[in-house]
């Protein structure tokens, strides 16, 4: 069998937070992201997967500082045993957060990983959710960043879409990437013994 035609017991929603999805400063197709991302969640949840929301704790001033508008999920979470929000400081979801553990405790072998930034958050989630052993799936059509401005004497404006493929090539040939989401899997959580 394909492995990518295996389904996955957890999705990583990374960092889909109202400053960057909504205003002037929302990535570019926005509405595709926020669909394929509320898709995901759905099947995820109606699978019996966990469904972890990352939320980035921003600087003082910065769109997603705590508690302000832009910090706020796009995306309503149903909290419970199978679907939970971590905050994180740092690119890496896994960095000085419990996502390690929870994955762990919750006997997780493949992740879905989507939302934003593509080259920043996305990816350095993958990455370490893949150095860690996980099986991970990135789906093309659900994650996004914003275009790199031009760089006088060193490139013209990198359009958003090339960026993504990009943060998705440097993560190596481990990671499955899938073109659409609505071809990921999900399956329920492994039953723990008590």
């Amino acid at each position: 069998m394909d492995n990518r035609a295996l389904p996955a017991e957890a999705l990583l929603v990374v960092d889909v937070q109202k400053a960057a999805v909504r205003g002037d400063r929302a990535v570019p197709e926005t509405a595709r992201l926020l669909d394929r991302t509320a898709d995901l969640i759905a099947r995820a949840r109606r699978s019996g997967a966990l469904v972890v929301h990352i939320q980035n704790d921003g600087a003082a001033g910065a769109g997603d500082e705590p508690h302000t508008p832009g910090w706020e999920l796009h995306h309503p979470v149903e909290a419970g045993p199978t679907e939970v929000v971590i905050r994180k400081t740092e690119d890496n979801g896994f960095d000085g957060t419990s996502l390690g553990g929870l994955l762990t405790e919750s006997q997780v072998q493949a992740l879905v990983i989507c939302g934003v930034m593509s080259e920043m958050c996305v990816q350095a989630t993958a990455r370490a959710a893949l150095a860690l052993g996980y099986r991970v799936v990135m789906p093309h059509d659900a994650h996004a960043t914003q275009d790199i401005p031009a760089a006088p004497g060193i490139s013209d404006r990198i359009p958003a879409a090339t960026v993504s493929r990009v943060a998705e090539w440097a993560l190596g040939d481990e990671l499955e990437v899938t073109a659409h989401a609505a071809d990921v899997m999900f399956k329920a959580l492994p039953s723990r013994s008590c």
